[in-house]
């Protein structure tokens, strides 16, 4: 069989890896085309179109890069004409996804999407696209089945997080040769600082996170190096000597750290499922904010916080993330019940996700419905 898979971050680049991988188990003869990033490639999958060349965060971005938006979509449209796949399947990436599923739909082919867009944040009445235009769903999240089926009567299959099984195949990295390798100090704590994949959050993040560096002189901090991003772009902040820098190896460098600074997103739950307490730190520029105030209707940002339904990390959002509230947050998870509190809550966190074999479940899903 022949399957066309849109991702659009380096999160859907992740799961799709691990959705190629299963899709070539359960169909070895499958011819898998993709848009997505560097692990698709490798798991197997013909990569048409990077990631980082798609990525654009906040209205604005969006705005200013609607000319490259709707070229892309135009190529992706010939591109899946020419391939000609049994199926389509779009992971997360709404804003592109949906456009090209109903083209895809009027046209005749299968749409599958996995990874749920996050409708049920913002902008709801997109369920009436997704009813028309997409023939299965699966879904990661346990409130999102009660979200499309009770609420919408949408039948969709829960397939639990695919998160839990990247986390699981990772291999155990030795604490001494990582921090030699990448010349961190062998003695201090480490404090992980993962400011998003983008160029345009990752420029406002740093330097936000990076200023409560002189009240914590006792840990080091360690940027997170985001694989689409070269290390001349961190340059400018690596100048202190108790920051270092870590490219491509995120959860290697969360699995060694006491604490993390996390811009909100996929990487909450990472961190969460990792052990490592965190506080979630989030700010766009002033004009998106405000847009996004009036059109999201949750009560937190933070994937932790949204699935336990309560407040579990701290969440530190547009003016509240400053220095002065940084450093407040951060002290509190460095030690003492805050921190028992957050790690308590994590094995909780990790009941709710539905166990093991996301990508396996929904690959066995997908083929047996072709």
């Amino acid at each position: 069989m022949k399957y066309y898979i849109i991702a659009g971050e380096a999160s859907g680049d992740l799961h799709g890896s691990n959705l190629i991988k299963a899709l070539k188990a359960e169909d070895t003869g499958a011819d898998i085309r993709c848009w997505g990033g560097d692990l698709m490639r490798e798991a197997g999958g013909d990569l048409v179109k990077h990631y980082r060349e798609m990525a654009f965060m906040g209205f604005l971005e969006v705005l200013f890069n609607l000319g490259t938006i709707f070229k892309n979509i135009k190529t992706c449209k010939e591109d899946i004409e020419e391939f000609g796949p049994d199926v389509l399947i779009f992971i997360d990436y709404s804003g592109f996804n949906l456009r090209i599923a109903q083209w895809a739909k009027e046209k005749g082919y299968r749409t599958n999407y996995y990874i749920s867009p996050q409708i049920w944040a913002s902008r709801e009445k997109r369920i009436e696209k997704i009813k028309r235009d997409i023939d299965a769903m699966y879904v990661i999240l346990p409130f999102e089945k009660d979200f499309y089926e009770g609420k919408h009567g949408f039948p969709v299959h829960f397939v639990g997080h695919p998160l839990i099984d990247a986390l699981e195949e990772r291999i155990p990295v030795d604490p001494w040769q990582f921090r030699e390798e990448h010349l961190l100090d062998t003695e201090k704590p480490i404090i992980a600082l993962l400011p998003g994949s983008r160029k345009q959050e990752v420029q406002k993040m740093l330097q936000l996170m990076l200023s409560v560096i002189h009240d914590f002189p006792q840990y080091q901090f360690v940027i997170a190096g985001a694989p689409a991003l070269e290390r001349d772009f961190y340059g400018p902040f690596l100048g202190n000597p108790n920051v270092g820098f870590v490219s491509n190896r995120t959860y290697d460098l969360l699995s060694l750290s006491h604490a993390a600074l996390v811009t909100s997103g996929t990487a909450t739950l990472e961190t969460a499922l990792l052990k490592v307490p965190q506080v979630v730190c989030y700010r766009a520029n002033w004009i998106s904010y405000q847009i996004a105030k009036r059109i999201i209707t949750l009560d937190y940002i933070s994937l932790v916080n949204l699935i336990m339904g309560r407040e579990v990390v701290k969440e530190l959002i547009q003016t509240g993330l400053n220095t002065a509230n940084l450093k407040t947050e951060l002290s509190k998870i460095l030690h003492g019940p805050p921190r028992t509190a957050q790690l308590e809550a994590y094995a909780e966190l990790e009941n709710k996700l539905g166990g093991k074999g996301a990508s396996e479940k929904t690959a066995r899903l997908i083929t047996g419905s072709l």
